[in-house]
């Protein structure tokens, strides 16, 4: 695999006015780190201060930090610390300087960040491809973690629709550039209208038109290694998702995970996070909680 970047100096220029006019949306940010890796550097930041039990986010593709604009206040107000990773290869602060070429690189460097930063008894949520990058952190690197939170994951537990691989590969082509894609942000939202000035929609938009993704495909995981997460799981499927069969998902997430509460949102699309903002908050705050409350028992 090759480097993930912008496609040139002015495109890089036009994602930043759009990510930054977005971040002024999300609560006061109380620090930020940069955090060498040997595949790169990834930008932190930390919502709250410095203690035990952090949340640690891993965003959806083109998303970064800001796709959590609906959640971050919500999890912040918890009282323990929240740290957001732009995630490596993707668009966003984080830069890549060596080939990620696999799965295990993909949880070596997310390794580095949680030792770099000292970050133990993590609660990792992932949405969407981020949510496959926190089960492969488990697959590999579970000894850090307290919990692991999977919203809507992709190529977790079932495989893209064949529908979302041809939506995917008309978006890339530069006939569509400019129509292409504010539509397939609606077809991922069931049809959803999605409005001009939504900042998070604008940042997956641009992240989209600006930036090439030199990452492998995820695959699918194997039966035994989804058999080797030991550690508390909650898992929010939605029912109407696009991505993939969202019944099956469930079903293989339910019948695999050691440990894990697993839930189908019948009425809810890939946008779960934003569009059931109010309900996901609350659930994930729950489990959370329900997790720090067993171990100190």
């Amino acid at each position: 695999m090759g480097l993930s970047g912008f496609v040139s100096s002015q495109a890089r220029e036009e994602y930043f006015a759009v990510y930054e006019r977005a971040f002024a949306a999300l609560p006061r940010a109380a620090a930020h780190f940069d955090v060498e890796t040997a595949f790169g550097t990834a930008r932190v930041y930390r919502f709250g201060e410095p203690g035990p039990s952090p949340m640690v986010l891993l965003h959806g593709r083109a998303g970064a930090t800001v796709m959590w604009e609906p959640n971050l206040a919500a999890f912040a107000e918890r009282g323990g610390p929240v740290y957001s990773i732009d995630i490596i290869g993707e668009a966003g602060r984080s830069v890549q300087t060596a080939p990620i070429r696999n799965a295990r690189d993909q949880a070596a460097w997310l390794s580095t960040v949680l030792e770099e930063l000292e970050l133990s008894g993590a609660h990792l949520v992932g949405y969407s491809f981020g949510g496959w990058l926190a089960a492969n952190f488990a697959v590999h690197e579970q000894s850090r973690l307290a919990s692991l939170t999977l919203i809507e994951p992709v190529q977790t537990f079932a495989p893209f629709t064949v529908g979302l691989v041809t939506r995917s590969a008309l978006a890339a082509l530069p006939v569509v550039r400019r129509w292409g894609r504010p539509s397939f942000i609606e077809w991922i939202s069931d049809g959803a209208e999605v409005d001009a000035d939504d900042p998070v929609a604008s940042v997956i938009e641009e992240g989209m038109r600006t930036f090439r993704i030199g990452l492998p495909t995820p695959r699918v995981f194997r039966d035994e290694q989804l058999r080797s997460i030991r550690v508390p799981t909650l898992v929010l499927v939605g029912g109407r998702s696009v991505m993939h069969d969202a019944r099956k998902s469930f079903e293989r997430a339910r019948r695999l995970l050691p440990d894990a509460q697993c839930e189908l949102w019948p009425s809810a699309t890939h946008a779960i996070a934003g569009e059931s903002a109010t309900e996901v908050n609350e659930r994930v705050l729950e489990f959370v909680s329900s997790v720090e409350q067993r171990v100190q028992q």
